[in-house]
Formats: structure tokens, C-alpha cells, sequence
């Protein structure tokens, strides 16, 4: 599907539009949607054909002192990653602290255990087996 002939003049009366801020067809943000929109164009116009235009309607924005919505989008996510990723990191790093503890525990364990049986296995042991009694709710 080739591009309307004057694709390129609406995006053009549409960026002014919008960079005059007295948009007609959009909320007038300064987004690739909202010149899209102005322009009555489809979005993939400015992302796949008409690059040049997409890249000089933020260098206006940009040249006039204003941060792109998509800019300021993205630097908000930034933002929030960063502290999802010290987040992320902090419990990391109590999980491991938490998994050696889990580990020296199990292995005091094992070996009191290995003693006990051993111990148990002594005819003259003073370790004695208690009985075993069914739990309520289990059936043996």
C-alpha cells in the first residue's frame, strides 16, 4: 500500500500544529501518536516511512527546550527499574544469607543425627528409642 501523495505535507502542517500548540485532531502531546493522529496519518507512517519527519519533529521539540512525552515516559521507567532492580538485589542478598544459614543448620543437624544413631546403635547406649504414635488425622 503506497502513501497517500500528500502524506508528507499533512505531517508537516501537523507538526507545525502541534509544535504552535493549536492541534486539531489530537490531544496535542508531543508523541509520535498524537503527530500521527494530527497528521491523519497511521503511526508506521512516521516509524517506517517517513523517519526524517519523526526525527525532525523531536529535534524541534527538543530544540525548543521541551523533553518528548515518549522521553519523559521512558526516563519515568528508568527510574523505576532501577529501584525494582536494587529491590531485587537487596533481597537477593538475603535469600543467600538465608540459604547459608539453612545450610549450616542442616548439616549441625545431619551430624547430631549421625551421632545420635550411632549412639543408638551401642548395646550399653544410654540413647533409647521412644515410640513411635500415630499422629491424629494419618492413618498408618
Amino acid at each position: 500500500m503506497s502513501p497517500a501523495p500528500d502524506e508528507r505535507d499533512r505531517i508537516r502542517a501537523a507538526m507545525d500544529r502541534i509544535l504552535q500548540g493549536t492541534s486539531q485532531h489530537s490531544n496535542g502531546a508531543l508523541t509520535i501518536v498524537a503527530l500521527a493522529q494530527e497528521a491523519g496519518v497511521p503511526r508506521n507512517a512516521l516509524t517506517q516511512r517517513h523517519l526524517d519527519l519523526k526525527n525532525d519533529f523531536y529535534a524541534q521539540v527538543r530544540a525548543r527546550g521541551q523533553t518528548p512525552h515518549s522521553e519523559i515516559r521512558l526516563r519515568q521507567q528508568i527510574v523505576k527499574l532501577k529501584e525494582l532492580r536494587a529491590k531485587d538485589a537487596t533481597e537477593l542478598a538475603q535469600l543467600r544469607t538465608d540459604v547459608e544459614h539453612l545450610v549450616r543448620a542442616v548439616n549441625q543437624l545431619t551430624t547430631h543425627n549421625r551421632q545420635l544413631l550411632h549412639a543408638l546403635s551401642q548395646p550399653d547406649s544410654p540413647v533409647r528409642a521412644l515410640p513411635t504414635q500415630p499422629h491424629p488425622g494419618r492413618s498408618h
